[in-house]
């Protein structure tokens, strides 16, 4: 009998990633990749947010306003996010410093908005596997106590005491024990998923995406067939409201669920997209992702509402709310330990909660880890050394969420991050990729001063706009900024001068509209333009015109006034030290966006030595020469170079 070569099966289960011709790591396939972006954007949120949102906004016209938000707000980040990585090949401090040399900030705030919800995310996820780990009992511990279990035994939190004056108190100190060591056994396997690159990550995806599909469909048929599982499925698609659209609750819970779900501002699609082929079909796996994200999630939700008619769940009740945390260790475990052969049903559940959590997890974790390896300083250490440094410092930064009074500091930073600080990073990357890329050519044709009139004139009709709204009513916070955009429009071309290069198509008629075009869509459709000499190579699916105009017009402003809900919450929550400090906290990381916009040289040690100038200004000549760009290595030989430079005159 030959000896047991364990060498060749460590390399089989931990595969070295192959590498591009750039030198790059790679994944193994298209599919490991989707399947890994799909593991991020798929997770608690799917499972568990999405049913509770629906549930206050039940009915058929729920679907109205969650379609839109997915094509005017997910998908057109989804395709930024992915094709820049892809086309720049790095972290997405990278990315945006190939955007412009300001924006390197941007990118930084990006990475670590992820990284804080890494650090909360993994003690969840030990809650699951308390749960997982009660289920292997004939009786399920929670029978009869639900609340009790969950408040008592896994979170093990003594309630705060709330003075009538003065602030918040939390008399709990100490960890819980359990909590501790499921968050160290969590954070091992999300080391283990990722410490040796896309190659490993490549085969877990495989696991942490099709085992939760496979079991979710078994729990979907055991839901739906329970005793009163019609009357809750009614309540998701047998009824319509109509009158619901009227308010501006259902349209905000729609654009909060598809922002959320899909996952935009962590950085992990970006990240993610830089191992990718160079030449990926970039726009069609953001459809594959957006879409199969939303199936997941509409789907899935069937399989709550059934539990919901189960146990005889309304609406309009009053007693009931839920929730992420209620929905996943309140009612669905409720509903299970009715269900014969409970064990069995926790066990599958929980381990699919463990499974998607897990996927989400190292993807949080991998854009903090990719920015470190693309660094200078990262370039000459090993991979597997930077993961476990990585790894460990995110453990340590866990063990307050693990605390007796971390349940509260988790809802506290989870709340801030999420509602605050994602939105704005994201309302950033928007706002940064349209304006600022290639914005030297702008001043160039058309002047200083006609671009930054209409540039000051864009962000401030969002953020005047907004502040009226809340101060006055709705439609004077829209009037002040469609006013303002309008008036510093106007202004921007009548002080521009003509361009010597005309705009294309209609929009060359006059100088006026070739001015107007030169400041209001130059810039994004450049960008459009550029990246589809990468990802939409031979075949491959081209980024539409009408993405720039959504990206720039449509998206910001949504997520502007979504970001300026979070200001009058905070009021309620003023008392409490676990808010302030996590607002705090969402602050300092937007403050980065700023800081790297003034000061850009400060995080030049993120990027590597090579990529350094990719975002230094430049201009396109008025005539139609070909200039070489940063995205990548040109290959004149085949056509346009990857990233080349062509005149705005000979196309749209």
């Amino acid at each position: 009998m030959g000896r047991f070569n364990y060498k060749k099966i460590y390399k089989w289960l931990a595969p070295d990633a192959a590498k591009e011709d750039d030198g790059r790591d790679k994944w193994p396939s298209r599919a490991s990749f989707i399947l890994a972006a799909m593991g991020g954007a798929v997770g608690l949120g799917n499972l568990l947010r999405y049913p509770s949102v629906v549930f206050a906004n039940n009915g058929l016209q729920w679907f109205i306003p969650y379609f839109i938000a997915l094509f005017f707000l997910g998908i057109p980040v989804l395709i930024l996010e992915i094709s820049i990585g892809q086309a720049y090949r790095g972290s997405v401090v990278v990315a945006f410093n190939g955007i412009h040399k300001h924006t390197k900030g941007v990118g930084l705030a990006v990475i670590m908005t992820g990284f804080a919800v890494a650090t909360y995310y993994v003690p969840i996820l030990s809650w699951i596997m308390h749960y997982f780990r009660s289920s292997f009992r004939g009786t399920l511990p929670w029978t009869g106590r639900g609340e009790d279990f969950y408040l008592l035994d896994v979170i093990a939190n003594p309630d705060p005491i709330t003075p009538e004056t003065g602030y918040v108190e939390y008399p709990g100190r100490g960890l819980v024990g359990e909590t501790v060591g499921w968050c160290a056994f969590m954070w091992f396997l999300v080391w283990l998923s990722m410490y040796k690159g896309v190659g490993m990550t490549g085969r877990v995806v495989y696991v942490t995406m099709g085992v939760p599909v496979v079991i979710m469909i078994i729990i979907l048929g055991r839901s739906v067939s329970l005793d009163n599982a019609r009357e809750g499925i009614l309540l998701y698609v047998g009824e319509w409201n109509g009158g619901k659209l009227a308010s501006g609750q259902i349209w905000q819970a729609a654009a909060g669920q598809i922002f959320f779900s899909i996952g935009v501002g962590f950085g992990y699609f970006t990240s993610y997209a830089s191992y990718n082929s160079r030449f990926a079909n970039t726009v069609q796996d953001s459809l594959i992702i957006a879409f199969s994200n939303s199936a997941y999630e509409v789907i899935a939700a069937f399989a709550v509402f059934g539990v919901i008619g189960f146990l005889g769940y309304e609406p309009g009740d009053p007693s009931i709310s839920l929730s992420t945390f209620t929905v996943g260790f309140l009612t669905y475990p409720l509903a299970i330990a009715e269900m014969p052969g409970a064990p069995a049903w926790a066990i599958l559940f929980f381990l699919t909660l463990g499974l998607l959590g897990l996927s989400s997890a190292f993807a949080l974790v991998e854009s903090f880890v990719t920015l470190i390896c693309d660094s200078q300083m990262g370039q000459r250490t090993s991979r597997t050394l930077i993961s476990t440094t990585v790894i460990i410092c995110a453990f340590l930064l866990s063990l307050m969420y693990c605390s007796r009074f971390g349940f509260y500091l988790l809802d506290a930073v989870d709340t801030w991050i999420n509602n605050l600080c994602l939105v704005f990073v994201v309302w950033a990357e928007c706002v940064t990729a349209s304006t600022m890329y290639r914005y030297k050519d702008v001043l160039v044709q058309v002047g200083g001063i006609a671009y930054w009139i209409h540039s000051f004139g864009y962000i401030f009709s969002m953020v005047l706009g907004v502040a009226v709204g809340h101060a006055a009513r709705p439609s004077a916070g829209a009037g002040v900024g469609f006013g303002i955009f309008i008036v510093s429009t106007v202004i921007a071309v009548v002080l521009g001068k003509s361009p010597m290069s005309p705009a294309p198509g209609f929009w060359g008629k006059n100088p006026w509209l070739s001015k107007l075009w030169w400041i209001g869509f130059y810039p994004v459709n450049q960008l459009r333009r550029d990246l589809n000499l990468i990802v939409a190579t031979g075949n491959k699916w081209k980024i539409p015109v009408a993405w720039s105009v959504i990206l720039r017009y449509i998206t910001p402003p949504i997520l502007a006034i979504i970001v300026s809900f979070a200001y009058p919450a905070f009021y309620q929550k003023r008392n409490d030290p676990l808010h302030i400090a996590a607002f705090t906290m969402a602050h300092l990381i937007m403050i980065i966006s700023a800081v790297g916009f003034i000061v850009p040289r400060w995080f030049d040690v993120f990027v590597p030595l090579d990529k350094l100038n990719e975002g230094a200004d430049m201009y396109t000549p008025t005539h139609g020469m070909v200039e070489h760009h940063s995205m990548g290595v040109g290959d004149h030989e085949k056509g346009h170079g990857v990233g080349d430079k062509v005149s705005p005159s000979t196309s749209l």
